[in-house]
């Protein structure tokens, strides 16, 4: 991670500025009552190439101005003019290693009071980034005692800010139990996914996966994995409600998102997954989805937004 000393630049109020400086009033709407909705977009360096791959950026935009609508927030730009201004913010950073992006829409007004006054901006942040959950052995996860948010409360789909505590508890309670990451369910009891990314499971020779209705976040990366899987690998790939117990009897599992890319778990509640090892179908998804966003698969290079290139041709001609 960045050392105290590193002070990139960052997209804040419409402008190209160190993040030293980008500093928000103590009375901001959002800081008080969570009104923020948040996206996450990686970049992988190829070294290869010597290209920087944003990847699916303009679609998680368009998640994101989707997302906002919940809070009454509108974002002026499209999806397509804040994925090229993510490549200009990285490539004014000149960097040369995977990256993390945050996009993070705010409601700013500055008085206190839960009301909205309107006012809104946003912010794009670029950060070095590598492994978000330690996973090259299998993870350790747990089940959470706190319940997923509801759609009708807090919709989780949204990425929106305020709903994030709920993550937050339940991943102070896994870790306090010694596990790597938490799972959470939803008030039927039906498993939603862990604290911060998705689930997959397999049983039978079938990928499966809850479904958006029992109050998952809709994720890229889990719609990324699902067509490498369906496409690449021949699986069938099913979206359904999962029990608790189906976790204990699966053959392999396995977590998806943006930061934790794809994470395979070993052990639910201190049972083993299988034989207690990474699964061969979680291990050649592994290497799918870095052969896929590292550009070495020519099928996939529409997810890619390359940063470097179009300059370099631009100024050759």
């Amino acid at each position: 991670m960045p050392d105290s000393t590193f002070d990139p630049l960052v997209y804040f109020e419409n402008d190209f500025v160190r993040m030293s400086e980008a500093k928000l009033p103590i009375l901001t709407h959002a800081l008080h009552y969570g009104t923020g909705v948040f996206e996450g977009i990686r970049g992988y360096w190829s070294v290869e190439d010597r290209e920087m791959y944003l990847v699916r950026c303009e679609e998680h935009f368009r998640r994101w101005k989707a997302n906002c609508r919940i809070l009454g927030i509108d974002p002026k730009e499209t999806a397509a003019e804040l994925a090229h201004l993510t490549a200009d913010l990285v490539r004014l950073n000149h960097f040369e290693t995977d990256v993390y992006i945050r996009p993070l829409a705010y409601m700013s007004g500055n008085k206190v009071g839960i009301r909205p006054d309107g006012a809104h901006r946003f912010a794009i942040i670029a950060l070095p980034f590598g492994r978000y959950l330690p996973a090259d052995n299998g993870l350790h996860a747990g089940i959470a005692s706190w319940r997923r948010v509801q759609d009708n409360a807090i919709p989780a789909r949204g990425k929106i800010c305020g709903a994030y505590v709920n993550s937050v508890l339940a991943t102070m309670e896994a870790k306090a139990n010694g596990f790597d990451e938490a799972i959470l369910l939803n008030e039927d009891g039906h498993v939603a996914e862990g604290a911060s990314c998705n689930l997959f499971i397999v049983r039978d020779g079938l990928l499966m996966t809850p479904p958006p209705q029992d109050n998952i976040l809709e994720g890229l990366t889990r719609a990324t994995v699902m067509e490498l899987a369906r496409h690449e690998m021949g699986l069938r790939v099913v979206e359904r409600s999962l029990d608790r117990t189906e976790l204990y009897m699966a053959e392999e599992a396995f977590f998806t998102g943006t930061a934790v890319e794809l994470a395979p778990i070993t052990r639910v509640d201190h049972r083993d997954i299988g034989d207690g090892k990474v699964g061969p179908l979680a291990t050649r998804l592994q290497k799918l989805y870095s052969d896929a966003t590292h550009g070495r698969l020519a099928a996939y290079r529409h997810w890619l937004l390359p940063v470097y290139l179009p300059v370099l041709a631009a100024l050759q001609k």
